[in-house]
């Protein structure tokens, strides 16, 4: 593309010589005979090089730099004047200008000096450009990685951004599956619209659906006023269902129509409304598992598996920890409002050998841990906490099969059994020393008809 320079200059002739100059040595060239056409041009066109006569009635070349510069940013800026002198050279300069041209001018001083700005300006798109792919590579937004698993991730997102399509997004607990989703919206062309947050598991069973599609006065006990559902409330912009695996069958089905239909309706009333939402879920639950298990809807899985985005695990990728750390010392020392000391060599490691069931929001708040009570310049391995320095958790053991094979039922239901006991039949406790959640314990305690009161006895 041919570079692009705007010509403001009063006096007619003048400006028409100029721009036959530029435009005969290869440049696209816009004239404009005041500040304010200049200004209006600058407004709907984007141009490389402005190049302007100081003394012009109205709008000054001075007052036109600056509004230039406010409008484009990443304009160079030359000016020219009849009455060249130190200060009027000082005064453009500190405006931004990046040269100046005292008339008389002749053809070779106006094209040396017009070339010169151009390459400036290249320069800076180079630069501009390279520090976005250097920044592009390690982050997405506030979301920091490296190696491959990462930049799978952001190769992915950065797909997903500008469709309208549903993302499923699922990772463990910690592993910033909110972020993603925001990311998703923020860059995307919904990001003035609302984005909306509900976490599914957090809602009752018997409210999922007022929550999410909103009820008419007198739907049910309590219901003293018609109020909203979150899909009504993010409608044209962007609706994020955390902890979908958690949503009772019959919220699926419901859930499931929206989606397909972009038409919902509050309960107590049959009016449908037409709601424009782009729909992101989270999961920390493997989602196929559970439609195998029959808690979860195999036609809404299929819906909701349009872009799938896998976040790994923090301990699945240890080559970014020294980035992460450098990420949250910067942004935890603006919070905290204090420089925070670095991070010894040997303690890293310590970090490095850690686990992080937690992943990446443990490492956070254990930083800050550190940075508020760690004193002096640098947390050595003493300084970190128990679990970091004391019987560092180790990958399981590869499960080998004996010589003569098992069978998995009968594993199963013994592992169901022991955490029962070890729990004192607390399903919720049980559930945690499995792994799984409350509702696939029940599931599969009715599958196995296993009574948990017998075994507490």
């Amino acid at each position: 593309m041919k570079p692009r320079v705007l010509v403001c200059e009063d006096d007619q002739v003048q400006r028409n010589v100029i721009c036959a100059i530029l435009a005969k040595a290869g440049y696209d060239v816009g004239c404009a005979p005041s500040g304010k056409d200049a200004v209006e041009l600058l407004r709907d066109e984007p141009y490389d090089l402005l190049l302007t006569d100081m003394r012009m009635p109205g709008m000054d070349g001075l007052e036109l730099l600056r509004q230039a510069r406010r409008l484009r940013p990443e304009l160079e800026v030359v000016v020219m004047t009849a009455y060249a002198t130190v200060q009027t050279a000082v005064a453009a300069m500190k405006e931004g200008a990046v040269d100046y041209l005292a008339k008389p001018f002749d053809k070779e001083e106006l094209l040396v000096v017009a070339g010169k700005a151009i390459e400036q300006a290249d320069l800076r798109k180079q630069n501009q450009q390279l520090r976005e792919l250097v920044t592009d590579s390690v982050s997405l937004g506030n979301i920091i990685g490296e190696g491959p698993a990462m930049q799978r991730v952001f190769n992915i997102v950065r797909k997903a951004v500008n469709v309208n399509s549903t993302v499923l997004i699922q990772g463990e607990s910690g592993t910033g599956k909110e972020l993603v989703a925001r990311h998703i919206h923020f860059a995307g062309p919904r990001k003035n619209k609302p984005f909306t947050v509900t976490n599914c598991a957090a809602i009752p069973d018997t409210l999922v659906e007022s929550e999410l599609f909103g009820h008419e006065k007198g739907a049910f006990t309590g219901a003293d006023a018609s109020r909203p559902g979150k899909f009504e409330m993010a409608n044209e912009g962007t609706l994020f269902l955390d902890e979908i695996g958690d949503m009772r069958l019959e919220s699926q089905a419901k859930l499931l129509r929206v989606l397909q239909d972009g038409v919902l309706e509050r309960i107590g009333s049959t009016q449908q409304r037409k709601v424009d939402v782009r729909v992101i879920v989270a999961t920390n639950r493997d989602l196929a598992r559970r439609l195998e298990e029959g808690l979860f809807r195999k036609d809404l899985y299929y819906r909701l598996d349009v872009i799938r985005i896998d976040l790994p695990p923090l301990r699945d990728r240890m080559q970014d920890l020294p980035l992460l750390v450098r990420h949250f010392r910067e942004k935890l020392a603006a919070k905290l409002g204090h420089p925070v000391p670095a991070i010894a060599p040997e303690a890293l490691e310590a970090m490095r050998r850690y686990r992080w069931p937690g992943n990446v929001r443990e490492l956070e708040n254990t930083l800050e841990q550190l940075f508020i009570l760690v004193d002096g310049p640098l947390v050595t391995a003493p300084d970190l906490p128990p679990k970091l320095i004391e019987h560092p958790p180790q990958p399981a053991t590869p499960f080998k099969l004996p010589p003569g094979g098992i069978v998995l039922e009968e594993i199963e239901q013994d592992l169901i059994r022991q955490a029962i006991e070890e729990s004192g039949g607390r399903i919720k406790e049980a559930a945690e020393l499995l792994g799984v959640s409350y509702k696939t314990l029940q599931y599969r305690l009715k599958k196995h008809e296993i009574d948990r009161h017998a075994l507490e006895e």
